[in-house]
């Protein structure tokens, strides 16, 4: 058996072993190469996948988990909010009326904060204010926001009663006077078992980016 400690590689001049030596060293640069890269890829759920349980604790501490949310439920609707976004206020009064309507149809709604700078306690005061009636949860380390790959407040994550994930984007067209209704088609396809036109599962969120917590992982080198 041939030796191939680095020190014998080095010193090596046996053809044979060098090569050996030269192999190895190939071997485990591309192992410790794909190790890192795994490592650095984002877990991102795509559109027509299914999309994995988490859970999250709501205002006041409680957790609450994706699947147990939307359990028997025809459709969820994961929504990214924000108490100091403007745009995501815009908002409020149409996500409470879509609520009220789907409601009946079984379809569950989970706000999902992920702005780092927005509190706990801010958050219970804006839902009681505006009179969101639906779990509202915190994601302090925008975990979930980066596995959805949300990147705005408002933004919406459609999944159908297999936690499989229809439709991503904007509620609408505009945040002041929509002409089309991206999210509510979205639903009603969902719900009656359509398939959405590959065109349509996908849409351009407006509003305020979120504002994520720093990745001390990151290698922020040019």
């Amino acid at each position: 058996m041939y030796n191939t400690h680095p020190s014998t590689c080095f010193f090596a001049k046996n053809r044979f072993v060098v090569l050996l030596c030269t192999y190895m060293a190939a071997v485990l640069y591309l192992g410790l190469t794909n190790i890192g890269f795994a490592e650095k890829t984002p877990d991102k759920v795509a559109l027509d996948a299914a999309v994995k349980d988490f859970t999250l604790k709501d205002a006041d501490g409680s957790p609450h988990t994706l699947y147990a949310l939307s359990e028997e439920k025809q459709a969820t609707v994961v929504v990214f909010l924000a108490t100091q976004c403007p745009v995501a206020t815009d908002y409020v009064e149409r996500i409470a009326t879509l609520v009220k309507v789907y409601e009946k149809k079984k379809v569950q709604f989970i706000g999902i904060n992920s702005n780092k700078q927005e509190t706990v306690a801010e958050i219970l005061e804006y839902n009681k204010k505006h009179g969101l009636e639906f779990p509202a949860l915190k994601d302090p380390e925008n975990k979930i926001a980066d596995y959805f790959g949300a990147r705005r407040t408002p933004e919406v994550f459609l999944l159908d009663a297999e936690h499989v994930l229809r439709y991503a984007g904007a509620i609408d067209n505009s945040r002041k006077e929509p002409t089309q209704n991206y999210l509510r088609d979205a639903l009603d396809m969902v719900i009656s078992g359509k398939d959405i036109p590959k065109a349509s599962k996908k849409t351009r969120a407006i509003g305020c980016t979120i504002k994520r917590v720093r990745k001390i992982d990151v290698n922020r080198t040019p």
